[in-house]
């Protein structure tokens, strides 16, 4: 574990969550991603500004989706979410590198003009599970030793302590292998599993609702499972 001195409050919040993410109405599921082609999503490339004939950063192919590395950009559900668990599968074909899950994903191009408000939920080699904070903020237990700064730091503008480290090291797979991610928004809370393991946990969110997003940035990632199912009342 990466803190094994783990307070008190981080204790009791990983009691509370029995370390398993909540049920959900399973015949409600909604496949995001057909197996087919990027139905019900697009792409926002900045790059394609003023290139129009750029090569996608996002295609379907053999049943997978692909996030391509570059360009860098968002590929963008068309419709808003709220109250979900969100279940991705992905995995790394060769090198390992940064991608990420953005939830309540909503103004494009909000930071360094390229990055929509969201809470990316990190799928960094490595540190899968951490959160990222863009336009938009989240409160963790124990935060000080996970993000370090002073609270007045603490936000998702630049210069401002935006990441949120996981709570765990070793929960993903060996390169070439599939890793399962399952990320549960209820309210303004924010819950992350991956492959079984609890990772992170967040309160207090600014955002609610929003939509989905996929990062590329910088190396291929395959995707094999995007489905969203409401959760019970």
């Amino acid at each position: 574990m990466r803190f094994p001195y783990r307070s008190a409050l981080l204790i009791a919040t990983l009691s509370a969550a029995s370390c398993q993410a909540p049920q959900s109405a399973d015949s409600a599921t909604i496949q995001l991603f057909n197996g087919h082609d990027l139905t019900g999503w697009f792409a926002d490339i900045p790059d394609a500004d003023n290139n129009p004939d750029i090569k996608p950063s996002f295609i379907a192919q053999d049943g997978l989706l692909v996030s391509q590395g570059l360009p860098v950009g968002h590929l963008i559900t068309h419709t808003t979410y709220q109250n979900y668990k969100l279940v991705v599968e992905y995995r790394w074909p060769a090198e390992t590198g940064n991608c990420g899950v953005l939830v309540h994903s909503s103004t494009l191009r909000r930071l360094y003009k390229t990055f929509p408000a969201s809470i990316e939920v990190q799928m960094h080699a490595g540190n899968a599970g951490d959160f990222w904070c863009i336009g938009e903020s989240i409160s963790v237990p124990n935060e000080t030793d996970r993000r370090g700064g002073t609270p007045d730091t603490w936000g998702g503008e630049e210069g401002q302590a935006r990441r949120i480290l996981n709570l765990t090291d070793d929960s993903e797979n060996p390169p070439g292998e599939w890793n399962r991610m399952e990320i549960v928004c209820k309210g303004n809370t924010v819950d992350v599993w991956v492959n079984g393991d609890f990772v992170n946990n967040g309160f207090d969110c600014t955002a609610s609702e929003g939509q989905i997003a996929i990062q590329a940035e910088g190396v291929k990632c395959e995707f094999r499972k995007i489905e969203l199912t409401p959760l019970q009342n």
